[in-house]
């Protein structure tokens, strides 16, 4: 799952359990749908991209920056608490909304497709949430 700076979800692929996390990286980054907002062309991509140790890969770092992302991915073997950690805990905040749905939890299903459909619902209701919240008026 791909993530904003708010923890609302931009991109989740569903895989096997068994599938390494590196794998996934560029699908997930070109899953991102284009975000409209401000007048012009709708923005592509992410400016950067914040990951973990397990991305900590040459190849990994070089073709991010070739579709023009600029990576922070922490390297093996420093210490924790580098500082990636204070961006780190919005996409597990995100994990632990996505651990609320019951029917995602336990992986009830023996079809891919129900799940992933199970999993692309939650998503677009914390995406709505997300959105609830920014839209309630501020008190004076």
């Amino acid at each position: 799952m791909i993530t904003d700076g708010h923890g609302t979800p931009l991109a989740v692929l569903l895989t096997g359990g068994n599938r390494n996390d590196v794998t996934q990286l560029l699908p997930l980054l070109d899953a991102i749908p284009p975000v409209r907002g401000r007048i012009g062309r709708p923005r592509r991509k992410p400016d950067s991209l914040f990951a973990d140790r397990c991305y900590d890969h040459d190849v990994c770092r070089d073709q991010v920056r070739d579709r023009g992302i600029v990576p922070a991915i922490a390297r093996r073997g420093t210490r924790h608490g580098t500082g990636l950690g204070t961006y780190r805990w919005v996409i597990e905040r995100s994990f632990a909304w996505l651990h609320g749905f019951r029917r995602l939890r336990i992986r009830w299903e023996r079809r891919a497709d129900i799940h992933e459909a199970f999993l692309k619902l939650s998503c677009c209701l914390i995406t709505h949430r997300q959105l609830g919240s920014l839209s309630k008026p501020v008190p004076l």
